[in-house]
């Protein structure tokens, strides 16, 4: 298969498919993840009436038996994985106080949104490993930046939602991290912030469309020289972590 191969998790819905419409649109054959049949089926089915070659890849990144039945089925049918973008994602807690916010909720937004991710990327690993030149990019946010939720002037001081914060704060030690180890290989690791994305998952709804939350991801998932990593940023350049 000449072209790239890129798997994106929660991909039959908001940000998630329209990455992967975008991508499919530059070339790339999308692997597109999604823990709901249904909805994937219909998904891929959009993509492969514009011309866009896509399969589906039945996964739930909290189920560790639905990771691993997607790993073997990538290894099975492709043999190898060239892109991951980690964007499934949810927030159980909106507006609660960190002193009175359930432990459940906070359990709930880091089983999908740090230890999913992060096990969806080890058990991919190997299939990146295999590619010329990889990418792992994992969708983070702003609100879970420690310079930007400290800072009094900015629009994250005040924002109420602890568990969903955390959990992107672990994933951008995790990017840190993972990068650092990939170093001297051809994987290369990286953040993004789309910002307040007008998504059915944000209570609310934010001012920035759906197309311009993922402009960064896209940006970083065409880059021909794969040249960056280790950094957390959005269509403004670096965002401090």
């Amino acid at each position: 298969m000449n072209k790239p191969l890129t798997l994106i998790t929660g991909a039959d819905k908001g940000m998630g498919f329209e990455i992967a419409k975008e991508l499919g649109q530059a070339g790339h054959h999308i692997l597109l993840g999604s823990r709901n049949k249904d909805r994937g089926i219909t998904a891929v089915n959009t993509l492969q009436q514009e011309g866009i070659t896509a399969n589906l890849i039945l996964l739930d990144v909290a189920d560790e038996t639905s990771i691993i039945a997607a790993q073997q089925a990538i290894t099975s049918d492709f043999g190898k994985l060239d892109n991951l973008i980690n964007n499934a994602g949810i927030t159980l807690d909106n507006w609660e106080k960190p002193s009175t916010l359930a432990i459940e909720k906070i359990r709930g937004d880091f089983d999908v949104n740090f230890f999913g991710l992060v096990s969806v990327t080890q058990h991919m690993l190997p299939l990146l490993s295999k590619s010329t030149s990889s990418k792992i990019i994992n969708i983070s946010s702003a609100v879970g930046s420690l310079t930007v939720a400290s800072d009094p002037t900015s629009s994250v001081y005040k924002h109420f939602s602890f568990g969903y914060q955390a959990s992107k704060a672990a994933v951008n030690m995790f990017t840190i991290d993972l990068a650092n180890e990939l170093k001297d290989t051809q994987i290369t690791v990286n953040s993004v912030n789309p910002g307040w994305v007008a998504t059915d998952s944000d209570v609310g709804g934010g001012p920035k469309t759906i197309k311009e939350g993922v402009a960064r991801t896209v940006e970083l998932a065409l880059q021909p020289t794969n040249s960056i990593s280790g950094t957390f940023s959005d269509t403004d350049g670096i965002v401090p972590w």
